[in-house]
């Protein structure tokens, strides 16, 4: 089983990144449960803005991730909180997961059927929960299923603070919701993988 998660930090590597960080925790307990997962920075790629899977300009990375897209049993999106809302960077990589809701595998079912996905949220302010609704919301509007409590983040409250990484307090709770995210989303992969959905009635 594949895994892909998906980094929208707005630091270029080498840049530490928060949310790298907290991913990690969840990418840790998939490959305890045997999943092999990549990870993409999608700000070191030249993603072309736009709402179609093929390649927008000369150059455009996104027909690559999106045939890893294809390739995983999982998503994970990972995105900090900027003003209260996911980075721009997730919001242009679900822009371009956009074009999924058109395609179909050979049974004539959304290719996002029968995979799964979950979300990574960071952030010294508040918004967590709003960060999750949207990018979740999306992700099961494209066809992904998103197991209960397949999400984890961290932040300290209202106002600005100190970063993830700089900090060790409330750590504990998100990487035990990290962990939870992961096994729940490996449980309900291997579930669809034993019972697919099939195509929807016409």
């Amino acid at each position: 089983m594949k895994a892909l998660v998906i980094n929208c930090t707005l630091k270029p590597s080498p840049e530490r990144s928060n949310t790298d960080a907290l991913a990690r925790v969840v990418v840790g307990q998939l490959e305890k449960d045997g999943v092999d997962v990549e990870v993409l920075r999608a700000v070191d790629l030249d993603i072309a803005p736009g709402v179609n899977s093929e390649s927008m300009r000369e150059g455009d990375a996104w027909p690559g991730v999106h045939d890893k897209l294809l390739r995983s049993e999982i998503l994970v999106l990972a995105s900090p909180t900027w003003l209260g809302r996911p980075s721009s960077v997730a919001q242009r990589v679900l822009e371009r997961m956009d074009a999924m809701l058109s395609e179909t595998d050979d049974d004539e079912r959304p290719v996002a059927y029968n995979r799964v996905a979950g979300v990574v949220v960071t952030g010294n302010e508040d918004g967590a929960h709003h960060v999750i609704s949207e990018i979740s919301g999306a992700l099961a509007d494209i066809g992904y299923t998103i197991p209960g409590q397949a999400w984890t983040y961290w932040h300290l409250g209202p106002g600005p603070g100190p970063d993830y990484l700089d900090e060790e307090r409330g750590r504990d709770w998100s990487h035990r919701t990290g962990r939870a995210m992961a096994a729940n989303l490996t449980g309900v992969a291997r579930a669809l993988a034993a019972r697919p959905l099939g195509a929807p009635p016409g």
